[in-house]
């Protein structure tokens, strides 16, 4: 039985939750549409300072074995951030910390063979996706 709660999104799916919260961003009580935790493969956030502006732009880009997960479980908050592998984002969701940081209760190592089931459940899921969206690209090359 699965520990985690995370989902794998898409770039569709992301760019919404991005534009959910930049239209809620000066409300006092946000009500995000989307709660939960979720997990975008291949890319990653970048942000554009532009000289003399306040403001952030958010943006996503392309990036290969990338991944960057988004929690908005309380329905207020998006959290963001970049991961290299499928693990840390799962490990970042799941307890909220890095790992890189050390906490007395448990350690990533111990987590990951936790939660090993879940986590091969998700790469599973990334490759069905990936094979899936092969085998389509494929049919319509040839037609």
């Amino acid at each position: 039985m699965t520990q985690t709660t995370a989902q794998l999104i898409t770039v569709e799916d992301a760019r919404a939750l991005l534009k959910d919260r930049h239209e809620q961003i000066n409300d006092r009580f946000p009500q995000l549409k989307r709660q939960g935790k979720f997990i975008l493969p291949d890319f990653r956030l970048t942000r554009k300072r532009e000289a003399f502006k306040i403001r952030r732009h958010t943006f996503l880009q392309h990036h290969a074995r990338s991944y960057v997960a988004f929690d908005s479980e309380n329905g207020q908050t998006l959290w963001m951030h970049n991961f290299p592998s499928l693990t840390e984002a799962l490990f970042w969701l799941d307890t909220g910390l890095k790992p890189t940081d050390t906490d007395t209760n448990f350690s990533f190592k111990q987590w990951k063979v936790k939660h090993e089931d879940d986590i091969v459940a998700l790469k599973d899921e990334l490759k069905a996706r990936k094979h899936k969206k092969e085998v389509a690209h494929k049919k319509y090359k040839k037609a």
